[in-house]
């Protein structure tokens, strides 16, 4: 029996996306509706155990890319022994967080080999960026992000851009990239539950790369690695790069392999997938997960 994850499409699913936790220190307007959300009950949250060994079970069928998200991912309480026990699954470890956190992890990171960082920035202002995240954190995520750098982390800028809030901060966002090699990130604005969303506050691909090429000239297109959820570029004479995910106007699901895994174990195939599918309650009642995440997918 094949044991690999392949969908009805022909493609292997080999790129999982864990939530640690759906709590956050910071309170974006874009992704937390101003009335809160509903937590999940901490019973329904996986343990590091049921991590680990779920984890495991997507390793053994093909998965060799794990990246750890939230919610906030670095103000799990075990963060640091389950990043250890991920380790050494032999995957390729990736992280996206908010950056506050980010220096008490550094040594962890080098000890394991952890080594690719995105870090959430919407705006290089300070008052802009307290108006966005609703928390004063500013000074301390830029000192971060400098030290990232400095310890030769491979750091990616994600950054949602909402027209009116901090489109004109393209130009500002690509400057960061003439010295620093480092990726900035440019997101579509996206929907979802209660962030009020419509596409007039959008700013599109195209627009950004006008935006871009009126401020820098001639920009050059990357290779793009197989699956990216980004078309990449660089302007001329810059040491780092910057991409952009499309998820509106060019949408990129046909090219899309990657498997959400929700804190609570819920398997998502798609990031505004209606359905989900629960592998927590069965693993927990010691079922084998294995033929029902490729039955799901």
């Amino acid at each position: 029996m094949n044991k690999r994850i392949i969908d009805s499409f022909g493609r292997q699913h080999t790129y999982l996306r864990i939530s640690l936790t759906d709590r956050c220190n910071l309170r974006c307007f874009y992704c937390m509706p101003e009335n809160g959300v509903e937590l999940i009950e901490k019973p329904n949250i996986m343990t590091m155990d049921e991590i680990v060994a779920i984890s495991k079970t997507f390793a053994e069928l093909g998965v060799d890319t794990i990246r750890l998200t939230g919610g906030e991912p670095l103000i799990r309480k075990d963060f640091e022994e389950l990043v250890r026990e991920l380790a050494r699954l032999g995957i390729n470890l990736k992280l996206t967080t908010n950056g506050i956190l980010l220096d008490r992890f550094f040594d962890l990171f080098r000890e394991v080999g952890l080594n690719k960082v995105n870090i959430s920035l919407d705006s290089l202002d300070k008052a802009k960026s307290l108006f966005i995240n609703k928390r004063d954190y500013y000074d301390r995520i830029m000192t971060n992000i400098q030290k990232a750098t400095d310890l030769n982390l491979n750091v990616k800028l994600n950054i949602v851009l909402i027209k009116g809030v901090n489109d004109s901060e393209i130009p500002d966002f690509i400057e960061l990239t003439k010295s620093k090699n480092i990726t900035v990130k440019f997101i579509e604005f996206m929907p979802f539950k209660g962030n009020h969303w419509d596409w007039s506050k959008g700013v599109s691909r195209d627009t950004i790369i006008r935006t871009v090429e009126s401020h820098f000239g001639t920009i050059i297109p990357l290779p793009n690695p197989k699956h990216s959820t980004s078309l990449n570029y660089k302007v001329y004479g810059h040491a780092g790069s910057f991409g952009i995910i499309s998820t509106i106007t060019h949408p990129f699901c046909s090219e899309c392999n990657r498997i959400r895994l929700t804190a609570d174990g819920k398997m998502k195939y798609c990031l505004f997938a209606n359905a989900e599918t629960d592998l927590l309650t069965p693993f927990r009642k010691g079922r084998p997960i294995d033929e029902i995440i490729r039955e799901a997918i």
